[in-house]
């Protein structure tokens, strides 16, 4: 008798869990609007999907930096622009020995504010060539973040250039949950997207061992959707429907820090200041 009074309150909470969570915002803490994407979703186009989508703020790179400066233009209130290195797509797997991108990097600091330095993608010992290094200094002279694809091999190599550095590592470095709770209790500057990985919430169900990890660092995560192509773009909405599913799983203060708290926590004075005269 107990354990049926039991489940029935579980089977009545569930649905009022799930219906509090869709009401969640959401701070979407990886978005590209690259150079592909300007004539296929115009910039109105994409604030529209963001709106639809219930995204309250989203941290925005591009290739080149000018599709982040028309989102931006296009509504400030919802765009936070970092700085991707990149001019085009295609230089993600040479940008990290082309010193020709630091003069460009620099030119676009100096004209623009920005966030963040990213998101850039570096693995292992690449870390430490001079034009990731160039990186790390900048983010350090502007007192800005770094937003970084990379293994976590790179990371600490990015901690040991500058252990003030603050870094956002995609997509939690497509690592294992248990590694990414020891580079986190490493590293108190540290804090992860969950960007275009499901192992996390397979078909929106919370996994287990992420949930653990979840509940003992709810500060250091946010999520976040990727969009590399411009067909991606219309998996937002759909992405902020299943971030609220597995949300519903964890309690409410949690949910609300990941779904959006985090995020403005981390970037919301960051993104005040760049309004100021």
């Amino acid at each position: 008798m107990i354990r049926f009074l039991v489940l029935g309150l579980w089977l009545t909470a569930l649905p009022l869990a799930q219906a509090r969570s869709a009401e969640l915002p959401i701070f979407d803490a990886h978005i590209h609007y690259s150079h592909d994407s300007w004539d296929v979703l115009p910039p109105k186009t994409a604030i529209e999907i963001l709106r639809k989508s219930g995204v309250r703020r989203a941290l925005v790179s591009s290739s080149s930096d000018d599709g982040t400066q028309k989102l931006y233009a296009e509504a400030p209130e919802l765009i936070i622009p970092e700085l991707r290195p990149y001019r085009s797509r295609g230089e993600i797997g040479t940008w990290v020995r082309d010193e020709t991108i630091i003069p460009h990097v620099e030119e676009r600091l100096r004209r623009h504010r920005y966030v963040a330095i990213g998101e850039f993608h570096v693995f292992g010992a690449d870390a430490d060539l001079p034009v990731v290094r160039r990186m790390v200094q900048l983010a350090r002279q502007y007192r800005i973040f770094i937003h970084i694809h990379s293994d976590a091999d790179a990371v600490e190599r990015v901690f040991r250039q500058d252990p003030g550095a603050r870094l956002l590592w995609a997509h939690a470095g497509f690592d294992q949950p248990e590694r990414v709770r020891a580079m986190l209790l490493k590293h108190k500057n540290l804090w992860c997207d969950l960007a275009f990985r499901t192992d996390h919430a397979p078909e929106g169900k919370l996994n287990p061992e992420w949930r653990k990890v979840f509940l003992e660092l709810p500060d250091r995560f946010m999520v976040g959707t990727d969009t590399p192509s411009p067909q991606r773009w219309y998996f937002i909405e759909e992405h902020a429907r299943l971030a609220r599913m597995w949300l519903s799983e964890l309690p409410r203060d949690v949910a609300e820090r990941i779904a959006y708290r985090n995020g403005e926590a981390v970037f919301g004075s960051l993104a005040a200041a760049l309004k100021k005269p």
